[in-house]
C-alpha cells in the first residue's frame, strides 16, 4: 500500500510540475490565463473498518483550474489591438457565416484581404449592429455579425445653406448695377467666394458680388454666381423666383445681356443691417435668399436637379437688431463664411471607444459608427472548455454565453491600442517549481525507502 501512496505523490508532483512549466512557457502569450493544479487526499474505508487507524490512500489531482485574474496591459500603436479590463471575452467565429463561437481575451486583431477584423488564427471578431446614432440595434449573441472595416468613401452631403458674415466698406464709391460685369472689377465694389457641393459631392464655386447703390448710400445690391454662371434667387418667404422689374437699379445684368434677379441689403446710418429686399423691392425679414433649382447650368453632372442653396445673411434671426453683416468705414472684410455641404470622404482612421463602438473617420471631417465589439460573459469562467490559441468554448459547467456591451453591467472596458498580457507571475511560478520538485524528491525517497524495506524482508533467512 505504501508503494501506491508514494506513487500517487510522485504523480501529483509531476502534474504540479507540468502545470507550472506550462505557465512559464506562456508567460509572453497575450491573453493567456495561468492554471493551478488542485489536489485532494484519497481516503477509502469500509463501513466496519476502524476509521481511527486508517492512514489514507494517497493524493489525487482533482482539477487543473484556470485562474482568470486580470493581466497587465501592454500598449501598442495598432488601433485594432484590443484589451479588456474587467469581465468579458471577445467572441470569434472561424468563418463570417459560422455560428461556431469561440471566446478569447487575446486581442491581437488585424484586417484580412476582405477587410474583416480577424485574429492571428484567422477567426472573425464579432460585433453588434448599430444605428446611425451609434446605439446598438441588438445585444443578443445570435445577432452579432463579423466586424468589417469599410473601404468605401464617406457619403457626400449637398450644400443647403451658406452663412456669410462680412463688413461692406461704407466709404466706397457707388457703381451702376446695370453695368455689372463679373469680369470687370471696376463694375462692383466687393466679392467673396465659397466652395459648395452638389448631391454627388462635386465641388462648385459660389461667388457673391456686392455693388453700392448709386441712389442710396446705405443700400447695396448683390448678386450670386455659381461656377461663373448667374443664379436667379427667390426670397426666403417665397416659393417662386422673383421676376426682375423692367427698369431700375434692382435689375442686375451682365454686359452680355443676361439678366438675373439680385437682392438688396439695407443698413442704418450707424452701419447696422436693418433689412433685406428681393429684386422687386419685397422685404425679406428672414434675411435669406434661396437660389433657383440648380438642375439648369451650371450643375448638369447628374446630381440632384432640385437642389437649392439658401444664403442666410442673418445668422441670428431672433435678434431684434441683427448685426451679422455691417457697413462700417473700414475695408471689405469677411469674418465668417460657412456652408453645410461635404465632399466625398476617404477613410482616414478607425477609433474604438471604451464601450466597443467602432467609428470610421473620413477626410471630409465626418465620422460614422460601424459596429460595436461584442463582449460575452459566463456564470462560471473556470468551467469553460480550453482550446489552443488562447481560446475557450462554452460548456455545461460554464453556463450559457451572455452577450452585452462593454462598460455596461458587469462587463469591463475595451482598450484600443493595448494588449492584455498573461497573468503569470514568473517569480511565483519559479517558487512553485521548487516546491513541486521537493515534493517529487520526497515521494521518490518514500518509494526508495519502501523498496529497501521490501528487500530487507526478502533477505530474511
Amino acid at each position: 500500500m505504501s508503494f501506491n501512496i508514494a506513487l500517487s505523490g510522485v504523480n501529483a508532483a509531476q502534474r504540479d510540475l507540468d502545470t507550472t512549466a506550462n505557465n512559464i512557457a506562456n508567460v509572453n502569450t497575450v491573453g493567456f490565463k495561468e492554471s493551478r493544479a488542485e489536489f485532494g487526499d484519497v481516503y477509502a474505508a469500509s463501513l466496519l473498518a476502524g476509521g481511527k487507524t486508517k492512514v489514507g490512500d494517497g493524493v489525487l489531482t482533482q482539477e487543473v483550474a484556470q485562474q482568470f485574474s486580470q493581466g497587465s496591459l501592454q500598449f501598442t500603436q495598432n488601433a485594432l489591438d484590443l484589451a479588456i479590463t474587467g469581465n468579458g471575452f471577445f467572441a470569434t467565429t472561424p468563418e463570417p457565416s459560422s455560428r461556431d463561437f469561440s471566446f478569447t481575451r487575446a486581442g491581437m486583431f488585424k484586417l484580412d484581404s476582405n477587410n474583416f477584423v480577424v485574429n492571428s488564427n484567422g477567426d472573425n471578431l464579432m460585433g453588434f449592429p448599430v444605428n446611425a446614432d451609434g446605439s446598438s440595434a441588438s445585444v443578443a449573441l445570435s445577432t452579432t455579425e463579423p466586424v468589417r472595416i469599410p473601404d468605401s468613401s464617406g457619403s457626400p452631403q449637398p450644400t443647403t445653406e451658406v452663412s456669410p458674415k462680412f463688413n461692406l466698406p461704407a466709404g466706397d464709391d457707388p457703381v451702376e448695377p446695370d453695368l455689372f460685369d463679373p469680369d470687370d472689377p471696376l463694375t462692383y465694389n466687393a466679392a467673396t467666394s465659397i466652395t459648395v457641393y452638389d448631391s454627388l459631392g462635386d465641388s462648385h464655386v459660389m461667388t457673391y458680388y456686392f455693388m453700392k447703390d448709386v441712389n442710396n448710400t446705405n443700400e447695396w445690391v448683390g448678386v450670386s454666381y455659381i461656377d461663373d454662371e448667374p443664379v436667379n434667387s427667390m426670397g426666403g418667404d417665397e416659393l417662386t423666383p422673383v421676376a426682375p422689374p423692367a427698369t431700375g437699379a434692382n435689375v442686375v445684368g451682365e454686359t452680355s445681356g443676361n439678366v438675373v434677379s439680385g437682392f438688396r441689403l439695407l443698413f442704418s446710418s450707424g452701419g447696422d443691417f436693418i433689412d433685406m429686399q428681393s429684386a422687386d423691392g419685397t422685404s425679406l425679414p428672414t434675411g435669406n435668399i434661396i437660389s433657383q433649382a440648380l438642375g439648369n447650368p451650371p450643375l448638369i453632372n447628374g446630381s440632384d436637379t432640385t437642389q437649392t442653396i439658401t444664403t442666410n445673411f442673418v445668422l441670428d434671426a431672433a435678434n431684434a437688431t441683427p448685426d451679422e453683416i455691417t457697413q462700417f468705414a473700414s475695408p471689405f472684410e469677411v469674418t465668417s463664411l460657412e456652408q453645410d455641404g461635404l465632399p466625398v470622404g476617404r477613410l482616414t482612421g478607425i477609433d474604438i471607444g471604451p464601450d466597443g463602438l467602432v467609428r470610421a473617420t473620413y477626410s471630409n471631417g465626418t465620422s460614422e459608427p460601424i459596429t460595436r465589439v461584442a463582449l460575452v460573459r459566463f456564470a462560471n469562467d473556470q468551467g469553460l472548455t480550453q482550446q489552443s490559441n488562447t481560446q475557450w468554448q462554452e460548456s455545461i459547467l460554464s453556463g450559457e454565453a451572455l452577450a452585452g456591451e462593454a462598460t455596461t453591467g458587469t462587463f469591463g472596458d475595451i482598450n484600443s491600442s493595448a494588449l492584455e498580457q498573461a497573468n503569470v507571475n514568473l517569480t511565483s511560478e519559479l517558487i512553485d517549481m521548487i516546491i513541486a520538485q521537493r515534493n517529487f524528491q520526497a515521494n521518490s525517497r518514500a518509494l526508495e525507502v519502501n523498496n529497501q524495506l521490501n528487500q530487507t524482508v526478502l533477505n530474511i533467512r
